[in-house]
């Protein structure tokens, strides 16, 4: 499993506009500059934030992007899955049978068994956790994370 690039920077970058105080919000010269990515690129990480509902764009020369909702009701596994997609999904099988047009397993296999299990369990956490948890300062996002990973919230 990995968090592929798109994924990373887009959460990166809806953090950075979250915790932006200016209602214009941030313009991608300044998303481009505060994350070290070309101009092009974070047009494209805004552009598949902005159609998925988290984002708006602000009109005007000093118009930028802002949270299309509060931090709150933005739920990270959303934004995940909007950005790269689920790690294993209904199409998963069909995709990697082999040469084969059906899968040779599929009637007993265990391993479509692990995947489901495995994105059943990262759904359960990720649906947990808001952009509001990841917006808070260092110490308190990582307490709010520990607490949600064990239960207590």
């Amino acid at each position: 499993m990995k968090i592929t690039a798109q994924e990373e920077y887009g959460l990166r970058m809806l953090i950075r506009i979250a915790s932006c105080n200016n209602e214009e919000g941030m313009s991608i010269p300044q998303l481009s500059e505060a994350e070290g990515l070309t101009s092009p690129y974070v047009a494209k990480l805004t552009r598949v934030l902005r159609m998925s509902g988290f984002i708006n764009s602000t009109p005007g020369n000093r118009g930028g992007y802002v949270l299309a909702k509060s931090a709150e009701e933005i739920v990270i596994n959303d934004v995940l899955k909007a950005l790269g997609g689920a790690l294993y999904d209904a199409d998963f099988c069909q995709l990697h049978a082999g040469s084969l047009k059906l899968c040779n397993n599929s009637v007993d296999c265990s391993v479509r068994s692990l995947w489901q299990m495995i994105q059943f369990t990262v759904d359960g956490l990720l649906s947990k956790i808001t952009l509001s948890h990841l917006v808070n300062q260092g110490n308190i996002s990582g307490k709010v994370l520990e607490d949600i990973l064990t239960q207590k919230i």
